[in-house]
């Protein structure tokens, strides 16, 4: 009985100790949230912006002609993955690379540019062919690796190396909402309710010389916006996952708890009984 609750004080101090962790990790992860949320708000207007000229050029220019725009027969495909570079965040990781293994699926030839550790380990392991790979900046996005990045599938593209781009990131809805999302850079797409202005404007000096400055410093913008989504959606979900890990690690404490002191009453009784039993033997 006595080594049992010798026992039971270990695992109460092995369970305290690893609920601690994962009480620090969650205020890491909440103050990294924070952050990332703040860095999100400001990148936004200025890649809704440049989308919005790029509507505007095409919905507005008649007979309008350009490879960012025309798309071609597909027969290789480049996948922007972002994940993290490390894990204990939840089905964060596992839930960008199975979307983008459902992509996959309908492409003859894939390639993959990973921007995390987890993503490139993934994709390495189930033989894809990864290209490029940019680690340790998932949690602390870096615009110049968005401006790499964008060069280096502009060159691809352009020289048809890669016939269509697509980024897969984890957009951030809110505070405990987050989800994988797919966008095809190349060939750009454009949505109908993306084009709100109806003035009709005159581009200098054509409107190819235009787009041709503005889709590298869109596919920048988005880039490195997706970045910031997938931090932050990257911090929520390490937050909720070490949140549920400390109130299981709770749980396990007041099971334990409850467990040492029936054993330590179960020790008490029994030394009760037996120094009755021997005041007995005595008389």
């Amino acid at each position: 009985m006595g080594q049992n609750m010798i026992d039971v004080k270990r695992r109460i101090k092995s369970v305290t100790s690893t609920m601690q962790i994962t009480k620090a990790m969650e205020l890491v992860a909440t103050a990294k949230l924070k952050r990332a949320r703040k860095k999100l708000e400001a990148s936004k207007p200025y890649f809704e912006t440049i989308l919005e000229s790029i509507s505007e050029i095409i919905a507005h220019t008649k007979g309008f002609k350009h490879p960012y725009i025309d798309g071609r027969k597909i027969s290789n495909t480049l996948f922007i993955v972002i994940t993290g570079d490390r894990g204990l965040a939840g089905g964060y990781n596992a839930n960008v690379c199975k979307l983008v293994e459902e992509k996959a699926k309908e492409k003859e030839n894939v390639k993959v540019i990973a921007i995390g550790t987890k993503g490139r380990d993934y994709f390495r392991r189930k033989a894809y062919e990864v290209v490029e790979s940019y680690l340790g900046v998932s949690e602390n996005p870096s615009l110049q690796v968005a401006i790499d990045i964008s060069k280096k599938i502009v060159q691809m593209y352009v020289s048809e190396e890669i016939d269509e781009i697509y980024l897969v990131y984890t957009e951030f809805i809110s505070t405990i909402s987050y989800e994988p999302k797919a966008l095809r850079l190349l060939p750009v797409a454009i949505k109908e309710g993306q084009i709100k202005s109806k003035m009709l404007f005159r581009y200098e000096p054509s409107p190819e010389s235009v787009l041709e400055y503005l889709v590298p410093k869109y596919l920048n913008s988005v880039i490195y916006g997706a970045s910031i989504e997938a931090s932050a959606s990257e911090s929520g979900s390490r937050r909720i996952a070490m949140e549920s890990a400390t109130d299981n690690a709770k749980d396990m404490i007041e099971d334990l708890q409850l467990l040492y002191n029936r054993a330590r009453q179960a020790s008490i009784t029994q030394e009760i009984s037996e120094i009755v039993a021997g005041a007995d033997a005595l008389n």
